[in-house]
């Protein structure tokens, strides 16, 4: 059975600030290893999803990164949202796109800048999903949590439908959102909860159908682009020039989650544990590098650049190789880039977003004598 493939390229990963910017953001980056994160999540899918079968979704400014990064990519895969409207319109053009070369393509839609240490168990997941997926179920890998997260969506799953080697499918009961901590708690030590971490599959024809029955407006979208759409489901100007007309209908975001996985009755859950890592701020890349005997983590320097007396557990990352020291500190990010240097008690790592957003707020702010 062949299998197609949709991923999520386009965010902007403020978190991760000021390694990922704007004009690259943290996809694009490559933050373990010598693959970019991009990269690594098509490495990861290659086994089961041919490059013609796999499909970017994307902004324009970021199409000609992903044809560098991506070379076997046919460029009518890179799909470029005029703007971005949720992952409901960004998915269900995918999907739109695969029905146009096959109507009952098993699918699968996941990020592109997620870390998955096991590919082989991840792979074994995916097949086990295509499969559920073609007799028409809605399916998504949670991640079996390690510990109360309060920053994720979790999944509370019920009984087994099927297993499979070290693997089960249960039924999915309901959604829940960012929880508090005694609540996530409650969540981990009750043992029938996964992490979302979006990761979904099912048939092109299903999740159309649940888009058109959730998410009417959507679909009218979808359905005005998809008569510009060839057998070959390729991106082409009259398929772009169908999406500038269409896309502006969309005056609302909405995600998949929200607007449509959340309102199924035949959701399948299959948790995995395959060493997955949204990556979603400093903190996390923090636990990708190995640290010194002081909890130390350096990325970028020689140990003779980073000098340090009475400093531990504190992140030290470089693009530029400038010699970075610190006296007594502990539990600090310290990013050093060409751009900007970073600063920021670890407990305090995903207030970066703050900062992003208050320099976007200024740059738009009108100059005044005082700024000359």
């Amino acid at each position: 059975m062949a299998m197609y493939a949709a991923i999520l390229a386009g965010g902007s990963g403020t978190r991760l600030w000021p390694l990922s910017t704007t004009d690259h953001p943290k996809q694009f980056l490559r933050l373990v290893g010598d693959r970019t994160m991009l990269q690594a999540t098509v490495d990861r899918i290659a086994p089961l999803v041919a490059s013609d079968q796999t499909y970017v979704i994307t902004s324009g400014d970021y199409t000609p990164l992903v044809l560098e990064q991506l070379p076997d990519l046919p460029p009518g895969n890179v799909v470029a949202e005029p703007v971005g409207r949720g992952t409901a319109a960004s998915i269900g053009l995918a999907a739109t796109l695969i029905a146009a070369r096959d109507p009952h393509a098993v699918m699968v839609s996941l990020a592109s800048d997620h870390l998955v240490a096991d590919a082989q168990g991840f792979q074994a997941a995916l097949r086990f999903g295509a499969d559920l997926a073609a007799q028409g179920k809605l399916v998504t890998l949670g991640i079996t949590p390690t510990y109360p997260e309060t920053g994720f969506g979790y999944i509370q799953f019920g009984a087994a439908l099927e297993r499979r080697d070290e693997l089960a499918a249960h039924t999915g009961d309901a959604f829940k959102e960012k929880p508090v901590r005694a609540e996530a708690e409650r969540y981990l030590a009750s043992g029938n909860y996964v992490w979302n971490a979006s990761i979904f599959m099912w048939r092109v024809d299903r999740i159309l159908e649940e888009i058109a029955r959730h998410v009417p407006e959507v679909s009218a979208v979808l359905r005005a682009i998809a008569a510009a759409v060839g057998p070959d489901g390729q991106m082409t100007p009259s398929v772009e020039r169908a999406m500038r007309e269409a896309w502006p209908r969309l005056t609302a975001s909405v995600t998949i989650d929200v607007g449509v996985m959340e309102k199924v009755s035949d959701l399948a859950v299959i948790p995995i544990d395959v060493g997955w890592n949204d990556i979603g701020g400093w903190a996390q890349v923090a636990d990708l590098h190995p640290a010194d005997d002081s909890g130390n983590v350096v990325v970028g320097l020689t140990p003779a650049d980073y000098v340090h007396r009475d400093s531990s557990d504190t992140l030290v990352y470089s693009t530029t190789g400038r010699v970075i020291a610190t006296v007594g500190v502990a539990d600090l990010i310290i990013v050093d880039t060409e751009d900007a240097v970073l600063i920021v008690p670890r407990r305090d790592a995903q207030r970066v977003r703050e900062l992003v957003e208050e320099m976007k707020r200024r740059r738009e702010l009108p100059a005044t004598a005082g700024d000359a």
